[in-house]
């Protein structure tokens, strides 16, 4: 019996490949995450290169090389990228009230709406960083930025960023709104706001929350010049999404 394994492609991944969706057949039900991965450069070996920095996802969080997968999976490809008790009815009904902090949109993004979400009275420190679209990168001027994301893992990766920072600093809270589709010069991108008791650890704590959102969060940056354009991946160094960031 023949297993059909389907595996999403996302950014510059469907134009070099020239699919969206990678078909393996197999007489395996069950694999190894870097097994796939072998089964997929044979089927594409002039891009070998490529996809061996690529990670596979499964079920919207990172595959390490050893993770057991199922062709029933949902799965994806990714190349490198660029937070006294009450009743429980009342807990959910304050659930439903709070802002969803965690935020993929094709909208414009207000970064005092954001900021909004983590200002607590328990806590004295916010601020927020605003990412835009810069004309100048190296010389080479860029007319626009074209952002895609894996929508479920990009909030769900947020999500974790939020109960890192959370874990690590008491007391702080995380909302992170991040655009998809074109972005214009001069407007924003992201917005990533923290809260804390303090202000050290706020600070300490936005500048995290960005370098891990580089690190871990799929979504992907297109740069469009004037005489062509580029997908960009993840800018610091090898990629490394299962890893974290040194101190």
């Amino acid at each position: 019996m023949l297993h059909t394994w389907k595996i999403k492609l996302f950014a510059g991944l469907p134009e070099r490949l020239g699919t969206s969706q990678i078909i393996v057949e197999s007489e395996a039900g069950q694999m190894t995450a870097n097994a796939l991965k072998s089964a997929i450069i044979l089927q594409y070996p002039e891009h070998a290169n490529l996809l061996q920095i690529c990670f596979l996802a499964q079920n919207h969080a990172y595959a390490p090389d050893e993770e057991t997968l199922s062709s029933e999976d949902e799965l994806a490809m990714l190349p490198p990228v660029s937070g006294g008790e009450e009743a429980p009815s009342k807990r959910a009904a304050a659930k439903e009230q709070e802002p969803e902090r965690y935020v993929i949109t094709p909208h414009a993004i207000i970064a005092d709406e954001v900021l909004a979400k983590v200002i607590v009275k328990e806590n004295g420190a916010s601020l927020a960083f605003v990412g835009t679209t810069r004309e100048f990168t190296e010389g080479k001027r860029t007319v626009k930025l074209s952002y895609e994301a894996y929508d479920p893992m990009a909030i769900a990766t947020m999500k974790q960023i939020g109960d890192e920072i959370a874990a690590r600093w008491e007391g702080a809270l995380c909302a992170i709104s991040h655009r998809v589709g074109i972005v214009e010069l001069a407007e924003t991108s992201v917005v990533i706001a923290v809260s804390s008791p303090h202000r050290a650890a706020c600070y300490e704590a936005s500048r995290y929350a960005i370098e891990r959102l580089k690190q871990i969060v799929p979504i992907w940056k297109q740069e469009i010049w004037e005489d062509g354009s580029e997908w960009k991946g993840h800018q610091l160094g090898s990629w490394n999404p299962l890893g974290h960031i040194q101190e």
